[in-house]
């Protein structure tokens, strides 16, 4: 990978060396690209000479949900919030204290993206792209979009992507994320490889549409378990634990990573398809398709020696590895018509194997060593456009397997005009956990079980999103989950100094859990100032404190914008505010990847304070942060991200987005 990230950042900067000096750069408002000199693949100029102007709109980003959006250089606050490891807004996150390691819930979202269980270690996937995340693109010109920023000692973070069009009718991207950081902490560095290569194409006739990619990815992490001492070495400020590598931690041999490679194809056909004489618009269409996705993935935590942090050992040295492998292919058939919509029937079949290497024998039982099957299902879609009223639906239903139920989504929206939008919206769907609640195996005896008896989550909800330039974004979430599943530690095994995470398990809650949450955005402009608020309220009704989440978040940012250098460059400065109330934060079981609750510590209420200066330069955005800085005159010490994990220090970062054209 390493390499082959070299090979890619040589062939990008070749492509800027060959730029025309005519090349201009986007205006501030970003709408309009000035004419460039250059021709798209496949279109001939009128005339000997002649030069083609290509809009923003030429450089277009397609998601997996078909959705179209266009190449934004903008410098905007929104892009400051995305500045990020994840690259997406993280309000509703609470970051460790190095980069890649995982984020601590402040919010949750309950609806499924899939019908399917997942492998579980979510703690470990923040990073990693699912078929959902993947976009596809098409271009007029060659286009690399780069990303760095710095990390925490000897590391940098890089995302590099180029993308082309061959002609008007085939694109091709390839990209690779990678980074490495050491980290403040003992036993603490991260680091992964992400690479993802796409393609998409349309026929002549238009008849044909293809779309596939393939992702190859790794994320891994040291492990040390927490601080071992943190309210005497953490907490008092000790001026001789400054420096945060002589902080005592609960091991110091262990690691875990996540790795997976997957290949999807989406294509179809139409075998009919009518058009006006005097229009291109397409009126009726009848289209067969097919899906194909294989996946292989693993997770596994090795340790060179046993700890009895997690408890008693088979072995003297850990190396557990769960593997999950998946293949599904559907079959569909679609009819479009103008005046009906677009509806669309399908049958899928999913093929599963979970597994370990071996079995687990006890004296009460033994605990087999995969979970294999199938499931088919049938499904349907349809989505219709009124004007300014959608309406979009998506169904599908388990005829044959026992880890799936339904899944059902719909939505219906109403466009008043460009400014003011409105939604509602419906999810419900069943299906088992993820398969390391239902089968487990570990060389730490107290991790491992079958569990035959759990049945499939419910998840029902109903949201709304109200969108308005003059009033604001309003979005409410009222969802009811019926059999939740978490991990904690087992209420009736016997706890053992120094070994507090010998017993946690996976449970079932048998009552209902009720959660209510409202989130409110809105931005104030004054002259070249602005104010930009989001605020988030979280009420969670349920017999037992099995589902634990702030009551209450909110980010405040003021900044400044405006044209330097006589408008050679564009400039954003400001101090954005982030604070959650106190509740009972999830902990951190590294041995599973995954987040567990805890009801005995309350954490949060502590303000979070950034300040950044940010800078637009023909398409270059530049990103200067001072994180966490109000850290340097706090009295003590009490900002965590998890139960003996601390959040980090005061810490300067910089780095920059960068667009080239070709």
């Amino acid at each position: 990978m390493k390499y082959f990230l070299l090979f890619f950042l040589v062939c990008s900067f070749s492509i800027v060396s060959a730029q025309k000096d005519s090349i201009p750069f986007l205006k501030q408002n970003d709408t309009v690209l000035k004419k460039i000199g250059l021709k798209p693949k496949g279109v001939k100029s009128s005339k000997k000479g002649d030069t083609l102007g290509v809009t923003i709109k030429d450089y277009k980003i397609i998601t997996h949900a078909r959705d179209t959006t266009y190449l934004d250089t903008t410098l905007t606050i929104k892009k400051e919030y995305r500045y990020n490891y994840l690259r997406k807004d993280d309000f509703e996150l609470m970051p460790f204290a190095n980069v890649g390691q995982p984020y601590n819930k402040l919010g949750v979202n309950f609806n499924r993206a899939t019908l399917y269980p997942g492998l579980g270690a979510k703690a470990k996937h923040f990073n990693y792209a699912e078929v959902e995340d993947i976009k596809y693109y098409n271009v007029a010109t060659p286009m690399t979009d780069l990303f760095f920023k710095t990390t925490f000692e000897q590391g940098q973070l890089l995302d590099a992507m180029l993308t082309f069009n061959t002609s008007r009718r085939l694109n091709f991207s390839i990209g690779f994320k990678g980074f490495r950081s050491l980290g403040k902490y003992q036993i603490n560095q991260a680091e992964s490889g992400n690479f993802k290569m796409t393609t998409n194409y349309t026929s002549p006739n238009y008849r044909y549409f293809l779309r596939a990619h393939i992702a190859a990815q790794d994320i891994k992490t040291e492990e040390n378990g927490g601080l071992s001492n943190a309210e005497l070495q953490f907490e008092s400020r000790d001026p001789n634990f400054r420096d945060r590598g002589r902080l005592d931690v609960m091991f110091t041999n262990a690691n875990n990573k996540v790795l997976g490679k997957r290949y999807y194809l989406d294509h179809k056909y139409k075998l009919l398809r009518k058009r006006k004489d005097s229009s291109r618009i397409e009126k009726t269409s009848l289209a067969i398709g097919h899906q194909f996705n294989y996946e292989t993935k693993y997770y596994q935590f090795a340790q060179v020696a046993k700890n009895d942090f997690f408890g008693d050992a088979v072995l003297p040295g850990i190396d557990d590895k769960a593997s999950l492998k998946t293949m599904y292919n559907e079959a569909n058939v679609q009819f479009y018509n103008a005046t009906l919509g677009m509806l669309q029937g399908n049958i899928s079949l999913y093929n599963y194997n979970y597994y370990f290497n071996s079995l687990f024998i006890t004296d009460a039982q033994t605990i087999p060593y995969q979970l294999k099957g199938e499931e088919i299902s049938l499904g349907g879609t349809y989505q219709k456009e009124i004007g300014g009223f959608n309406v979009d639906a998506d169904i599908k239903y388990t005829l044959i397997g026992d880890l799936t139920g339904q899944s059902i989504n719909a939505s219906a929206g109403y466009s008043f005009d460009s400014n003011n939008k409105i939604n509602f919206g419906f999810h419900s769907s069943s299906r088992m956990p993820d398969y390391n609640f239902l089968l487990y195996q570990s060389e730490y005896i107290n991790y491992n079980w079958l569990n035959t008896d759990f049945k499939k989550e419910r998840v029902n909800n109903l949201n709304f999103k109200f969108t308005s330039k003059k009033w604001g974004n309003v979005e409410a979430d009222i969802t009811t989950v019926g059999n939740y599943t978490f991990f904690k530690v087992d209420p009736d095994a016997e706890f053992v100094e120094g070994a507090e995470n010998a017993n946690i398990r996976p449970f079932q809650e048998d009552k209902s859990v009720n959660h209510l949450k409202i989130k409110y955005s809105k931005e104030i402009k004054v002259g070249k100032f602005a104010l930009n608020n989001t605020l988030m309220y979280q009420n969670v009704a349920q017999s037992n404190d099995v589902l634990n989440v702030p009551s209450l978040v909110t980010r405040n940012t003021i900044y400044f914008s405006s044209d330097v250098f006589e408008k050679a460059m564009f400039i954003q400065t400001g101090v954005t505010f982030k604070y959650f109330s106190s509740y009972n934060m999830d902990a951190y079981n590294p041995l599973m990847g995954e987040f567990y609750i805890q009801n005995n510590e309350e954490f949060g209420a502590y303000p979070l304070l950034d300040f950044f200066i940010n800078a637009k330069v023909q398409q270059t955005r530049i990103y200067l942060k001072a994180e966490h800085f109000n850290s340097l005159f706090s009295k003590t010490n009490n900002f965590y991200a998890a139960p003996n994990y601390p959040y980090r220090d005061f810490v300067i970062r910089f780095g920059l987005v960068w667009n080239f054209f070709s």
